[in-house]
Formats: C-alpha cells, structure tokens, sequence
C-alpha cells in the first residue's frame, strides 16, 4: 500500500516536470517566431536605408548618412554602421549594418530578456547604359548648360530649341528604335509616361516632321510643366532624310515650367536637373556622367 502511494507521487513529480518542459518549449518557438520575425523587420530596414542612403552618391556621403538616421528612424529605428566604399568611382556604393534589441517575452523565465538581431544591406548608383521612361526629345551634348564640369548645371533657367537640325528632323526621336514616323499620340504617350522600354545607348532614327505642333503633344507637354522628364542627350548624327539618326550617349533629366510650338518652331523652357531614374546600371564608370542615377540594391 505504501508502494502505490509512493508510485502515484513520483508519477505526479514526472508530470509536472514534463509540463514545464512543454510549457518551455512552447514559450521559446513562441519566443524564436517573434526574433524571426523581429530579423526579417530588421532586414527590411536595412535595405530601406541602404535604397536612401545612396540616392545622394557618389556627390555627398554626407547627406548620404542623413537620409540613412532618417530612413533608419521611419523604419522602426535600432543602430545603423554606414560605410561607404568605391566600385566603379569612388563612393560609389553604400554598407548598411542595422542592429537591434528583441524582447523575449516567455524565454524571460529561462533569464533571457532580450537578443540582438542583425541585418545587412548595400546598394550602389550608377549612371544607366540603359533607361526607361524616357521622352523623345533630344537634346545636343554642346548645349552650354551640359559643358559645365564634373556634372550639368543643374537648376539654372534655359531653353531647349527644338529646331531642325537635318532635313524633316526637328530634335524627336523614335525612343523604340523604330525607322519612320510614329504618330504624334504615340509622341505624346511617351511624353506624358515615358517610353515603357528599356533604351540602351545606340543610334535612333528621327522621327520626321514637325509634330510637336500637333494637339496630343502640346496637350502632353503642358501637362508635365513643373515635373521631370528625361531627355536623351547626343553627341553626332548621320545620314539624312528619312535616315537621320542620332548617336545618343546618355541621358539628362529636364524639369519642364514652359513649352511653346508654332509651325515649325518650338522651345522647351526648364532647368536641368539630378534625377534618380529606374534604368540598367553601367558597369564603366563615369562616362558621360549627365546627373542621372541608377540604384539597386548589391547585397
């Protein structure tokens, strides 16, 4: 009889024993999902940071890390390590390390009150080989606004000319390297939202006539006046006629305050400006650097 009472209180012991066990086991899953979860938050902020941190590079690592403490405070805050490193120029790329402490709320029994979760991320700016979205307006490398050194001189007042400059060409451009005239609403599409197309540096035929005095682009322009447009730049043309071409070489961003066409004239009033635009980055540096940057995240 003693036996079966000592028996049942051991059983009693065991079960209570393995409880706590489950229980324990149960609170740290509990616990570890939450640091997971805590990690993949972590990871986000990181590459928000780093997305931030480099639309100011390679110019300003300065204002770089402004935007990292801002970016970092929108993003659930924590400590950010920033460093900036050179690929293809110098400081052209941006390290971001985000730590921060996760409470455990179950794994507090167990003397665990907190851990640290980490996260990396970088990106880096470069100029496009490739841009989209762009506008078929081409503007010449010799504009005087475009000579200033190391980039455009961004902000001051000018006017672009469309005037002809070879038979039937008046500065459009067919942005999808089509050979012939494309309507003046597909014009004013591309003018309106950008081409949506990948554009690689290359020869592009003119589009022939004098179609910035139709309604749809004039319609186009005036509803983009006080917002950016990118612009292909070129440094020479060939042929001529219905054979014109232009040897683009870039891009250059251009926000637009006025545009005025009259038969066979037309100007563009604005300044030219930095822009950060959705492209393919170059991989050769700093060649006809015109102020428009490509980001993407690198690791």
């Amino acid at each position: 009889m003693n036996r079966l009472r000592s028996d049942r209180g051991q059983a009693a012991v065991l079960t209570v024993i393995f409880l706590v066990a489950l229980l324990g086991a149960v609170a740290m899953v509990l616990d570890v999902g939450s640091w997971f979860r805590a990690q993949r938050a972590t990871q986000s902020a990181a590459d928000a940071v780093a997305l931030a941190a480099v639309q100011e590079l390679p110019e300003s690592t300065g204002a770089a890390n402004g935007l990292a403490t801002q970016y970092l405070a929108k993003n659930g805050g924590g400590v950010a390590v920033v460093t900036f490193s050179s690929k293809f120029v110098a400081n052209d790329t941006v390290s971001v390390r985000v730590t921060r402490q996760t409470p455990g709320v179950f794994s507090k029994l167990f003397g665990i009150n907190s851990v640290e979760v980490h996260a990396k991320a970088a990106a880096r700016s470069g100029n496009p080989s490739s841009a989209r979205w762009a506008a078929p307006i081409a503007v010449d490398i010799q504009h005087p606004m475009l000579q200033c050194q190391p980039l455009p001189c961004f902000g001051s007042a000018t006017t672009l000319d469309l005037e002809k400059v070879g038979p039937g060409a008046f500065r459009l451009i067919n942005l999808d390297g089509s050979h012939g005239g494309t309507g003046p609403d597909t014009l004013a599409d591309w003018i309106q939202r950008g081409y949506d197309g990948y554009m690689p540096l290359n020869w592009y035929f003119s589009d022939p006539g004098a179609k910035f005095d139709s309604s749809h682009v004039k319609s186009a322009m005036s509803s983009r006046i006080g917002s950016e447009l990118l612009f292909p730049v070129y440094d020479t043309t060939r042929a001529g006629g219905a054979n014109f071409e232009y040897h683009v070489i870039g891009w250059v961003g251009f926000l637009v305050t006025g545009f005025d066409a009259k038969g066979n004239k037309a100007t563009v009033d604005g300044h030219f400006v930095r822009v950060v635009w959705e492209g393919i980055q170059s991989t050769s540096g700093t060649n006809n650097d015109l102020g428009v940057r490509v980001i993407e995240l690198v690791e």
